[in-house]
């Protein structure tokens, strides 16, 4: 069921943990995939890791957007790019950190799917899409006030486009994870303050894992999921289950 067969299938932020787990597991798969991410260096390095082909775009940029993706062809998409931005709370956030969240996490990912979607159409075959959510969607955690109203945003983007593209066989689904301890997340969610009461928290009590995040998007990428549309999946240890 999750044998993809040489289709070809766009992962963004594959430069990080979580993506270039994702590409790795398409790979495995048999898909053909194209990697994008920030990080040239860690594209190449997975590129000769996987066989994955690398096309590197700017997010934040429509224009950078449409020239990479307009013609090619894909049946399946990952946007898993994304930025943290602060830990701040309303009273005190960076607006333009904040803008910068927005821009990235919820309007870079409807770029890539308004012009990876344009190609899915034109195709005939239909295809999927998994956008890279979070938890913080889902509950209220404090500092992170842009980051989950990107994340939110996220989430009706899926929504809205699982509902718009659904009749050309097109579905789009939203993974929301917990916390990937990675030396990046490891200064805000490593601190014992902030640790202990959030694993206590949580009914599984740990961190997940990188692989443990691609799978499921895998999953919703193949034909196995093909029923499943317009859902945001919590992968957070039962997190949000309370």
């Amino acid at each position: 069921m999750t044998n993809f067969d040489g289709r070809t299938i766009l992962v963004t932020g594959a430069s990080g943990g979580i993506g270039g787990a994702t590409v790795r597991q398409l790979v495995a798969a048999g898909a053909d995939v194209v990697a994008s991410g920030r990080s040239e260096e860690a594209l190449s390095t997975l590129a000769t890791e996987t066989g994955a082909r690398v096309l590197p775009f700017d997010l934040t940029s429509e224009e950078s957007v449409r020239a990479a993706l307009q013609n090619l062809d894909v049946y399946g998409v990952v946007n898993c790019g994304g930025f943290g931005g602060e830990i701040a709370t309303p009273m005190d956030t960076d607006i333009a950190v904040f803008d910068k969240v927005i821009s990235i996490n919820a309007r870079g990912a409807l770029l890539v799917t308004k012009y990876t979607s344009a190609s899915m159409i034109r195709l005939g075959v239909g295809g999927s899409i998994v956008n890279v959510s979070s938890q913080a969607s889902l509950v209220a955690l404090d500092g992170h006030i842009s980051y989950a109203s990107s994340k939110a945003a996220l989430d009706s983007i899926t929504r809205v486009s699982a509902l718009e593209l659904g009749k050309y066989n097109i579905r789009v689904n939203s993974v929301n994870p917990t916390v990937v301890m990675t030396p990046m997340s490891a200064g805000y969610w490593g601190r014992e303050e902030i640790k202990e009461p959030f694993l206590s928290a949580m009914p599984l009590g740990r961190w997940a894992t990188e692989d443990e995040i691609a799978a499921p998007i895998v999953f919703l990428l193949s034909d196995g999921a093909a029923m499943i549309t317009g859902v945001s999946l919590p992968i957070d240890g039962g997190f949000t289950c309370r």
